[in-house]
């Protein structure tokens, strides 16, 4: 059985806030491939959740914010309310970065790594298929795992990344790549690219040979902590982070040469998202720009009221995007101009989803919300125990979200699924 029923958690938190306006009726995907669907572009199917597709040439699965452009899209519609169908404990540590998010298996099991060092196996009905843990550290995991060919790839703060079998939970290999492995590794044709940080503090990047865990390469020019999972344009000839010394830094994917850096002025912690050729930078300058993926260059810049460490999704050449301002915004690809902004109650540090018709957000407010995506207009919200900040996974049967533990609580922090109200 769950570790904590949809009536057990009812009872324990006091209810769940839920707010239920028009919108789609169902958990379903829809037909189109790519990075996004008015881009032309089907690269294994970037921006679009692969674990509802059979396996690409290369064995990958699915990964982290949906594909290796970081786009954040999913095709899928979503119910016009929902329902908590089970909660289970699974953050407890109080370290203030963005947790780790769900991601689902060829199998339909969700997989989820947390900031105990744990990563787990949950069931459908959320149910544990197994549960190993991988790391030691106190900060444990923040990451979400990268899966292909059978094995999930993930990174702890102990500065190791782990490869464990999807089925059985078993260890394949574990390599020590630095001081810590918080960013999501972004994988590509037996490949592992994973930002790395350095206790002086510095930073690095690795490509590693994800059947043995050998590092192949590594470039240490950032300059302070990395945190930012890897995008990569093939079409381009591009893979490419932010990092908190504010630079977002590009290298070439055919030969690893280092191609440009661009300066936001302030800490680039999120991950970035690309399509159409534009790279989306989140920044503590309080600024999302627009940057060339080709040659670095700025092709605009939108301010926020506050800082913004909020992963972006980008889907029909629409950025949405969250701030510690609290809001979430849309923002035109092409010109960087505001299209609407709906404020939520609290800062907005996680990674915004972008479905067929609505936008996901979660909320330092304990909330997350489904936006409209043609006007920003709340949907529903639905509100647990903690500041939601894992991007949630939208499936056939449900949508599945994390949250950071409650602060100044000894309760845990929960991992979600909801359902058709």
């Amino acid at each position: 059985m769950p570790e904590l029923t949809r009536r057990g958690w009812l009872r324990a938190a006091g209810g769940v806030g839920l707010a239920g306006l028009a919108g789609c009726s169902a958990l379903r995907d829809t037909a189109s491939p790519g990075d996004d669907p008015a881009d032309g572009t089907d690269e294994r199917g970037d921006g679009v959740d692969l674990s509802s597709r059979p396996e690409s040439p290369d064995g990958l699965t699915t990964q982290f914010r949906q594909g290796l452009r970081n786009s954040g899209s999913v095709d899928a519609t979503i119910p016009d309310s929902v329902e908590v169908d089970w909660a289970v404990p699974t953050n407890l540590g109080d370290h203030t970065a963005s947790k780790g998010s769900p991601i689902r298996a060829p199998s339909g099991a969700i997989l989820i790594a947390d900031d105990t060092g744990r990563i787990r196996s949950l069931s459908p009905s959320g149910e544990t298929n197994w549960s190993t843990s991988i790391s030691d550290d106190d900060r444990g995991s923040h990451g979400t795992p990268a899966i292909a060919d059978g094995t999930a790839y993930v990174g702890t703060y102990d500065g190791v990344v782990s490869a464990v079998t999807v089925d059985g939970g078993e260890i394949d290999w574990q390599t020590e790549v630095g001081d810590a492995a918080a960013a999501s590794p972004t994988y590509y044709e037996g490949k592992l690219y994973v930002a790395v940080e350095h206790a002086t503090p510095s930073g690095s990047v690795v490509v590693m040979d994800a059947e043995s865990g050998e590092i192949e390469w590594r470039d240490r020019r950032p300059t302070d902590h990395p945190h930012s999972t890897v995008a990569v344009d093939v079409e381009r000839d591009r893979f490419l982070f932010g990092s908190n010394d504010g630079y977002c830094y590009a290298w070439s994917l055919s030969d690893r040469e280092r191609m440009w850096r661009y300066d936001t002025g302030g800490d680039s912690k999120a991950p970035i998202a690309i399509s159409r050729g534009v790279a989306v930078v989140p920044s503590w300058a309080e600024t999302i720009t627009g940057v060339d993926v080709e040659d670095g260059s700025r092709i605009w810049e939108f301010e926020t009221e506050d800082m913004v460490m909020c992963a972006p999704a980008v889907r029909d050449g629409t950025v949405y995007v969250g701030s510690h301002d609290t809001n979430c915004y849309a923002i035109d690809l092409a010109t960087g101009e505001e299209v609407w902004s709906t404020p939520t109650g609290g800062w907005i540090t996680g990674s915004v989803v972008a479905t067929a018709d609505h936008v996901l957000v979660g909320s330092y407010d304990a909330n997350l919300y489904a936006l409209d995506r043609e006007d920003g207009s709340v949907t529903w919200s639905i509100e647990g125990r903690g500041e939601v900040t894992s991007a949630p996974l939208v499936t056939d049967d449900g949508i599945y979200y994390a949250e950071r533990a409650p602060e100044d609580s000894d309760e845990a922090g929960m991992c979600y699924k909801l359902v058709e109200a």
